[in-house]
């Protein structure tokens, strides 16, 4: 059994983001290729039909749909040609009865057609006549104004992030520029005498920072600003006066290392000292990760992080994306994440009351997707190279046999 005095995740995560009070971020507008990614801080109600016209979906024939009904190849519909529609032109005439116009796809459906022959579904009689060799439905290869948006509807709501489908929505209905949060501030610092800069060249015991970069970029990737304060020795003042800098100017501050037993792994007792409420839970029934800190000094999230590149991995996603995600004012319930369904590759062995997140790479084999465990310690951040995401097992699980079915969080 994994050691009772351990909280599990989700007791952990609900206790830090019920003792948070998420501050409502400030507001900026934007032009909408300046919002790719960004947290909509209002709802984006439809001023108009789009289309706002009745187009066609393919290349052929604006018809009245009545006109082909029973139309086959040994029994054509003749239809007279009575003009040709060009792309982004109006269309100032009418169809009647026994009468058709050539479309292209996009082109604006006349006045009493209301449906579209696919081209090699007709045939050309003449200059004027052509033998209609398929009945088409009402609306048929048609989309109808306001089919895709109606006039006065809600399309975006507020605390949404804006993909490229989104903002494509926008740019379709002439909105040029949103409301959007501000990007909340995240703090990074590195703990440890053995850390030196990426830059350098290694001497005896010392190991290049991995885990700013690697956070920088998840922060980056969840809608947040990373700020890095650099790489700071294990000394209780020079880490208290580091983190003191972070809250002033930061929505949230990370360190990185000096949460495990150790003499020198201080992090803990720092924060403690810094401000109410202080730590909330060290130490959490999960693998990689157990090491880690949660607390809020005033009302600022103060994660500590295991220095292990894989442990560093699973407490942001587990811990610190969902306190970003309320940072960033992204409604809850949005955009949790991508999932795949996958088959376990090979059977892996847990230990009960203990949440472990297993690194996966993904492959194809004939038609079933597997999930294959990517062995290694937590230390080793290749882990995280070779991984495509994660699979969890839960507290009350012993482990997942090879061939059992599995839901991957992709990374």
């Amino acid at each position: 059994m994994f050691d009772k005095n351990y909280i599990l995740p989700h007791k952990a995560l609900s206790l830090i983001l019920s003792s948070f009070e998420t501050p409502a971020p400030s507001i900026h507008e934007l032009k909408i290729e300046e919002c790719y990614g960004r947290v909509l801080a209002e709802d984006i109600i439809a001023s108009e039909d789009l289309p706002g016209f009745a187009r066609s979906t393919v290349d052929g024939y604006a018809v009245r749909s009545a006109d082909t009904f029973g139309a086959k190849d040994t029994m054509p519909a003749y239809l007279a040609i009575k003009a040709e529609v060009f792309m982004g032109q109006p269309v100032s005439f009418e169809i009647a009865k026994g009468e058709s116009a050539k479309i292209p796809t996009g082109g604006m459906l006349p006045k009493g057609a209301d449906a579209v022959l696919m081209l090699e579904n007709a045939q050309t009689v003449s200059g004027d006549m052509i033998e209609a060799m398929k009945a088409v439905a009402p609306n048929e290869n048609v989309i109808l104004a306001g089919e895709d948006i109606r006039n006065g509807t809600q399309i975006l709501s507020k605390g949404r992030r804006l993909r490229a489908q989104d903002i494509g929505a926008l740019a379709g209905l002439g909105i040029t520029a949103v409301k959007v949060y501000r990007k909340p501030s995240v703090a990074i610092i590195s703990t440890g005498d053995e850390i030196v800069p990426a830059s350098s060249s290694l001497g005896p015991g010392q190991v290049r920072d991995i885990n700013s970069f690697t956070l920088a970029g998840l922060i980056q990737d969840n809608g947040g600003v990373a700020v890095k304060k650099g790489i700071i020795r294990d000394e209780y003042s020079l880490i208290k006066q580091a983190l003191a800098s972070a809250l002033e100017t930061s929505d949230m501050v990370l360190v990185s290392g000096g949460t495990s037993a150790g003499v020198k792994d201080m992090t803990a007792e720092i924060i403690n000292g810094m401000g109410s409420p202080g730590v909330l839970f060290h130490g959490v029934a999960v693998k990689p990760g157990k090491p880690v800190i949660g607390a809020l000094i005033g009302n600022k999230p103060v994660i500590g992080l295991p220095g292990h590149p894989a442990a560093t991995a699973v407490s942001f996603d587990i811990f610190i994306k969902p306190l970003l995600d309320a940072l960033c004012g992204l409604a809850a319930g949005k955009m949790p994440g991508n999932f795949v369904n996958a088959k376990m590759k090979k059977s892996i062995a847990s230990v009960a009351g203990r949440e472990d997140h297993v690194r996966v790479s993904l492959e194809v084999d004939g038609m079933e997707l597997y999930a294959v465990p990517v062995l290694g310690k937590s230390g080793l951040i290749t882990t995280l190279v070779k991984a495509d995401g994660v699979v969890v097992v839960t507290g009350g699980k012993l482990g997942i046999d090879a061939g059992e079915d599995v839901i991957v969080k992709l990374f």
